[in-house]
C-alpha cells in the first residue's frame, strides 16, 4: 500500500491510494483534477475508486469533472469523438460517500461498511457525524503487509485539533473523535486541510507544560507537508479534543464534564 498525498488548494488534501502489486488506486477528495491526474500518471496507476469525506465543496467539487468528459482548451470533447479514445476522465470508477449531496456519487456507504482496492487493501468506512453529517472516514489496511494503517479523516479529525460543528454538535465530534481513538495507536493520520501549526499553537495555550505538544510544534515548524507523519498514539498525546479529561483541559474550559468541554475548547479555537 502507498499513500501519496497531493496538496490542492491553499491548504487542502487530495490522495492517492494505491495497490502497489495491481496499480490500481483510489482518489481521496481530489477537488484538483489536473494535479491528481498528473500524480496518478508519475505514479503509473489506473483509479477505480473515488472516495468522498463529506459533501463540502472543497473536498468534493472536483468529483463531476473526475469522472464527466475529458476537456482541450475548455472545450468539452464528445464520446463519439474520434480524436479521443476515451471521452471520459476515469469512466468506470465508482464514487464513494456518506450522501446523496455528494456530487457524482455512485455508492453511498454507511458506517462498518467495506470496500477493496486492487488484491490487498481493505478499507472500513467510518460514519464520523459533525462537521458534516456525512462525513465518512476511511480506515485502510494492507492484507499484504499487515504493519500498513492508515485513516483518511477528512475535516473530522486534523493533526492536533478537529473540524468545526458546521451541522454537528459537541456530543457527537466527541463520539467521533472517540471512535477514531479505537483505532490501533500505530494507525497513520492522513488529513483533510494544513491546519497543523495553528493547532499545535492553540494547544500549546491550553495545555502549556505538554511535551508532546511541543514537539508537535517543532513538527510543523520543519515540515510544509505533516499529513502521514503522525498516529492515533500522537492524537492521545498533543490533541487537546481528545484529551477532555486531563487537568490542563479542565483547567481551561472550567467544567469536568467532558462534552461541555468539547463545546467550550471548538468555541475557543474559533476565536484564538
Amino acid at each position: 500500500m502507498k499513500i501519496v498525498p497531493v496538496p490542492v488548494r491553499s491548504d487542502n488534501y487530495a490522495y492517492l491510494l494505491i495497490d502497489e502489486e495491481t496499480k490500481e488506486a483510489a482518489a481521496v477528495d481530489p477537488y484538483d483534477v489536473a494535479k491528481v491526474r498528473l500524480k496518478a500518471e508519475e505514479e503509473g496507476v489506473t483509479f477505480t475508486t473515488l472516495l468522498t469525506t463529506h459533501h463540502h465543496p472543497d473536498h468534493s467539487g472536483g468529483n463531476e469533472e473526475f469522472v464527466g468528459d475529458i476537456s482541450v482548451d475548455g472545450l468539452k470533447l464528445a464520446e463519439n469523438d474520434l480524436s479521443c479514445s476515451k471521452a471520459k476522465q476515469f469512466p468506470d470508477v465508482k464514487v464513494v460517500g456518506g450522501s446523496k449531496s455528494i456530487p457524482a456519487l455512485t455508492v453511498t456507504v454507511r458506517d462498518g461498511d467495506t470496500l477493496k482496492i486492487g488484491k490487498s487493501i481493505k478499507i472500513k468506512c467510518m460514519a464520523t457525524p459533525c462537521h458534516t453529517q456525512d462525513s465518512i472516514c476511511y480506515y485502510v489496511t494492507d492484507s499484504k503487509n499487515p504493519s500498513q494503517k492508515g485513516v483518511f479523516t477528512g475535516d473530522t479529525l486534523f493533526i492536533g485539533g478537529c473540524g468545526r460543528f458546521f451541522e454537528g454538535t459537541a456530543e457527537e465530534m466527541h463520539k467521533s473523535l472517540s471512535y477514531l481513538g479505537t483505532l490501533p495507536d500505530d494507525t497513520v493520520t492522513w488529513i483533510g486541510h494544513e491546519y497543523t501549526t495553528s493547532n499545535f499553537k492553540f494547544g500549546a495555550h491550553v495545555d502549556p507544560e505538554n511535551e508532546a505538544i511541543k514537539r508537535g510544534l517543532e513538527l510543523s515548524a520543519e515540515n510544509k507537508v505533516t499529513t502521514g507523519k503522525t498516529t492515533i498514539a500522537d492524537e492521545k498525546e498533543f490533541n487537546v479534543f481528545m484529551r477532555l479529561d486531563s487537568q490542563a483541559v479542565k483547567n481551561a474550559t472550567g467544567t469536568s464534564d467532558v462534552v461541555a468541554a468539547m463545546d467550550k475548547l471548538r468555541n475557543m479555537k474559533n476565536n484564538f
